[in-house]
C-alpha cells in the first residue's frame, strides 16, 4: 500500500464539523479493521471489500487528516503514535454507533420494545396506570417512557420526536398531527364545604359569575376550557390563583380561596363539595394524538390500536 504525499487541501482543525463527519465517519470501520489486523489483505477479506479499495481509503484518510497513521511494509502495516491515538477514539466512536443500533433495535422489538407516551397530569393517578396494566396483559414485556405535562408542551414534544403518542385535551386540530377523540370527562364546580352553594347538588355556571376562581395557568387545556365555559355562561371569571396541578387547585378551594372547574378526583378530597354543572354542558374531550406520517415501531402500533379500541371506555368508572 504505497503512500504518496498529497497536494490536496487538508481538513483544517477549524473546518466545518459536518465536513469532518462526512469525511471520517464512513472510513472509521475500515481504519479499525486495518489497525486490528495490521494487514491490508486480511482486513479487506473481513470487510468484504477489494484490497485496492481499502488501500485507497486509508491513503485518503491520512491525506484528509494531514497525519501518517500507518508505517507500511508491503501489505503489513503498524500504527504510528498518531495512529494509536486515532484508533482509541475510533474504537469509542464505533462502540457508540453499535450501542445506538442495539438501542433502536431493542426499542422496535415487537415484544419488548419501547413506547414514549405522554399524558395530562390529571390522568396520571388512575387512567394511565389502568390503561398500561390492561395493555400489558397481552404485551407483558413492552416498556414505557412516561411523560406527564400539559397539552401544549406535549404537542411540542410530539413534534420534536420525543413522544410517540399522547393523551391530551382538548383534542388538537393541526395539519401535521393525527388526533382521535377517545372519551369525554364531566367537569364539576368545586366549592369549599362551607360555601353558600355547598348545599346544592346541581348548578348553572352563571350562578358562579360573582365567585373568585382558581385555575390552571394559561396554556393548559383545562384553563382554556374553563375560560370558554365561563364565556358561554355569560361572564369572565375573576382569577385569584393560577397553578399547575388540579389537586393543588382543590387544596386552594378547600382553604376557601376560590372555586374551580375540575375533573373528578381519583380520591375524594375533604373540605370541598363538587357540584354537577347543568348549563352549559361542562365536559372536556380526551383524545390521542400522534405525528402525521411518522412511522410506528411494532410496540407503538400495538399500543395505538389498543387506545383506539378503548374509544368511549377510556376513563375509569
Amino acid at each position: 500500500m504505497a503512500h504518496q504525499p498529497s497536494s490536496q487541501t487538508r481538513l483544517s482543525p477549524s473546518g466545518y464539523e459536518e465536513d469532518i463527519r462526512a469525511v471520517l465517519a464512513p472510513r472509521l470501520a475500515y481504519f479499525e479493521a486495518v489497525a486490528r489486523h495490521e494487514h491490508v489483505t486480511r482486513a479487506a477479506h473481513e470487510l468484504g471489500v477489494p484490497q485496492s479499495t481499502l488501500s485507497r481509503a486509508m491513503v485518503r484518510l491520512e491525506q484528509d487528516l494531514g497525519v501518517t497513521l500507518f508505517a507500511r511494509r508491503g501489505r503489513t502495516v503498524s500504527l504510528t503514535p498518531a495512529g494509536r491515538t486515532f484508533l482509541a477514539s475510533a474504537e469509542r466512536a464505533l462502540a457508540e454507533v453499535e450501542k445506538a443500533a442495539d438501542s433502536v433495535r431493542a426499542d422496535a422489538d415487537p415484544t419488548a420494545g419501547k413506547v414514549a407516551f405522554g399524558f395530562l397530569h390529571t390522568m396520571g393517578s388512575e387512567t394511565v396506570p389502568s390503561l398500561i396494566r390492561a395493555f400489558r396483559a397481552d404485551h407483558p414485556r413492552v416498556r414505557f417512557q412516561l411523560v406527564q405535562n400539559y397539552g401544549e408542551a406535549m404537542i411540542e414534544r410530539l413534534r420534536a420526536g420525543g413522544l410517540d403518542l399522547c393523551l391530551t385535551s382538548p383534542v388538537p386540530d393541526a395539519p401535521d398531527l393525527v388526533a382521535r377523540r377517545l372519551d369525554e370527562q364531566r367537569l364539576r364546580l368545586v366549592v369549599p364545604e362551607d360555601h353558600r352553594l355547598a348545599g346544592r347538588r346541581r348548578i348553572r355556571l352563571a350562578e358562579a359569575a360573582d365567585e373568585t376562581f382558581v385555575t390552571l395557568e394559561p396554556g393548559y387545556g383545562l384553563r382554556r376550557i374553563t375560560d370558554d365555559l365561563c364565556t358561554e355562561a355569560g361572564f369572565t371569571p375573576r382569577v385569584a390563583f393560577e397553578g399547575e396541578e388540579a389537586e393543588t387547585l382543590r387544596g386552594l378551594v378547600a382553604a376557601g380561596l376560590g372555586v374551580a372547574l375540575l375533573p373528578p378526583p381519583a380520591v375524594a378530597r375533604p373540605g370541598v363539595v363538587e357540584l354537577t354543572v347543568t348549563a352549559p354542558r361542562a365536559v372536556r374531550e380526551i383524545g390521542v394524538a400522534w405525528l402525521d406520517g411518522h412511522p410506528d415501531t411494532p410496540p407503538v402500533a400495538a399500543f395505538k390500536r389498543f387506545l383506539l379500541s378503548r374509544r368511549g371506555n377510556l376513563l375509569p368508572d
